[in-house]
């Protein structure tokens, strides 16, 4: 397998659906740790209703504050060209933009059919790309639906070749509500690449029925090499009922490194933040899985620590 390529999305995905509103200068923070950590595509915050999510309220804010970096990507999700007007007004380096599977959770999530928001999905591109950015394209509930049920793998590759029109440099499939098994991922992706071969692709798994890294590897056998995950594994959907966490960057970074595929990130220095983040968000635990535990393998004891035990 080739390296891996780990898109954080704690910053937008993460603290969408937390009850603690993070202060600015403590998402500030929270990015730069994850810098630190080696992560170098950011999905910083989105540009949304304030109304409705109240933890992105500060979008223009965050991205603001930033310290560029010529080696750090940051990306800003939109759900329609309001909130691509917004963005342009920031120094946003990636335009993302979401386009849903079914019409069910499109009118819930963007008070769109599945049709409308492949077409916004179009226009929020050719926009994008004519202000010089790079966009991308995510689609929604491509493995199932909490409204409208199954969505089958014929259905999400059509709404890919839609999407390809428009010229983005990457679909994703996301698993909104956590529902995937590995048979299903690949046989999404094999369809998917049928109907856009080329077409550079990126996988967004949640964890809600404990699927999320299986899944991801599942990707990883199918040859996708972008992948998705929130420190912590913080998130979910404030439009799906009990959609609940990302997969955690830091189980992600774990199964990698133990299977010898390089992702850039610092285990340990990702697995540092978890402390912080859960005072933060005011959570007894965080749903990660690593940072709860000890280091595996254990570092080898210094020459002083083997004499203090002599």
């Amino acid at each position: 397998m080739t390296d891996v390529e780990i898109i954080e999305v704690g910053p937008r995905d993460g603290l969408q659906n937390q009850d603690a509103i993070l202060s600015t200068q403590d998402k500030l923070f929270l990015i730069e740790r994850l810098y630190t950590a080696g992560a170098r595509r950011i999905e910083v915050a989105s540009f949304v209703n304030p109304r409705l999510v109240p933890q992105m309220a500060d979008a223009e804010a965050v991205f603001c504050g930033l310290r560029r970096r010529p080696d750090l990507v940051t990306i800003g999700l939109v759900l329609n060209e309001h909130g691509l007007s917004r963005a342009l007004r920031t120094p946003v380096d990636e335009i993302g933009v979401v386009a849903v599977s079914t019409d069910g959770f499109g009118i819930r999530n963007q008070k769109q059919s599945s049709a409308q928001s492949v077409e916004m999905a179009r226009s929020v591109i050719a926009q994008a790309k004519h202000a010089q950015l790079r966009a991308q394209a995510t689609i929604a509930v491509a493995f199932g639906c909490p409204f409208d049920g199954e969505v089958s793998a014929q259905q999400v590759a059509a709404i890919a070749r839609q999407i390809a029109v428009a010229g983005p440099h990457e679909i994703a499939l996301a698993d909104t509500i956590g529902v995937a098994v590995p048979a299903q991922v690949k046989n999404v992706i094999a369809a998917v690449r049928s109907a856009v071969p080329g077409m550079p692709l990126r996988c967004h798994f949640h964890n809600t029925r404990n699927m999320g890294i299986a899944n991801a590897w599942a990707a990883l056998e199918s040859g996708v090499s972008r992948l998705d995950a929130s420190a912590g594994g913080i998130g979910g959907c404030p439009f799906a009922p009990a959609a609940t966490g990302n997969i955690a960057t830091e189980d992600l970074v774990y199964m990698l490194e133990r299977s010898g595929i390089p992702s850039g990130y610092n285990l340990s220095a990702v697995c540092a933040l978890a402390p912080w983040l859960a005072d933060v968000l005011q959570l007894e635990k965080l749903p990660a899985m690593v940072s709860r535990t000890e280091n595996f393998p254990r570092a080898e004891p210094s020459a002083v620590d083997t004499a203090r035990q002599a």
